[in-house]
């Protein structure tokens, strides 16, 4: 009875240990701070993609570039048990092509042209890091079917993507696409020491550019 009861306690107490074992994060941590230097950068954008630009300019853009929380939460509930790595494969693909773009516009003496370049740049790090951060298996698994459809439109050559299928926007609006699907999908290097901050939800956002815009003020 004694040797009973010793075995329980060994395993409540094992069990315990388990429990205080935090949860592996979904983004390695070697992620974390191309992704932070990354964000610093971001940070500026609405100096470099909004004073920089003409009022109301936009760029053309394919429709699958305009990635936002909404877009997430949408391929979410189309995909059941869509892997988050999927999606973060997604992101480096489509703000690639977002760079790529709002560089193609710009003069090479633009003021803004620099500061994108460093932007590509900084993301090509990034996406270096999490290559090296996951097994080529499993980066090299087939994509969902949904997943696919979006992944091939986005490396379809330019003349043979319908004119359906082009949409514009403006270079700070890709950026802020590019920031807030950014803290979506990699959360876990943007943990903050206050209250649990939702950053797939689109009210988190309005309150920071509120916060921003009284800033300015």
């Amino acid at each position: 009875m004694v040797q009973l009861s010793t075995s329980v306690c060994l395993v409540g107490g094992l069990l315990g240990l388990f429990l205080l074992v935090p949860v592996m994060a979904s983004t390695p941590a070697s992620m974390c701070t191309p992704l932070r230097t990354l964000n610093v950068s971001l940070s500026q954008r609405r100096r470099y993609m909004k004073h920089n630009f003409p009022i109301n300019y936009t760029i053309r853009i394919h429709q699958k570039e305009i990635f936002k929380l909404s877009n997430i939460s949408r391929m979410k509930l189309q995909v059941k048990d869509l892997d988050e790595l999927v999606l973060q494969r997604l992101w480096f693909q489509v703000n690639q092509g977002v760079l790529k773009k709002i560089i193609r516009v710009l003069p090479e003496r633009h003021p803004s042209r620099p500061y994108t370049a460093e932007l590509e740049n900084r993301l090509r790090d990034a996406e270096g890091v999490f290559v090296h951060a996951h097994p080529a298996e499993v980066l090299q698994q087939e994509l969902p079917e949904t997943i696919q459809d979006i992944w091939d439109s986005l490396t379809e050559e330019p003349d043979r993507v319908p004119e359906s299928v082009w949409r514009f926007a403006s270079p700070k609006s890709l950026l802020d696409n590019f920031c807030h699907t950014m803290f979506c999908l990699f959360s876990d290097c943007f943990a903050s020491t206050e209250l649990q901050q939702d950053y797939c939800g689109v009210s988190h956002w309005r309150k920071d550019r509120k916060k921003a815009l009284q800033l300015e003020s």
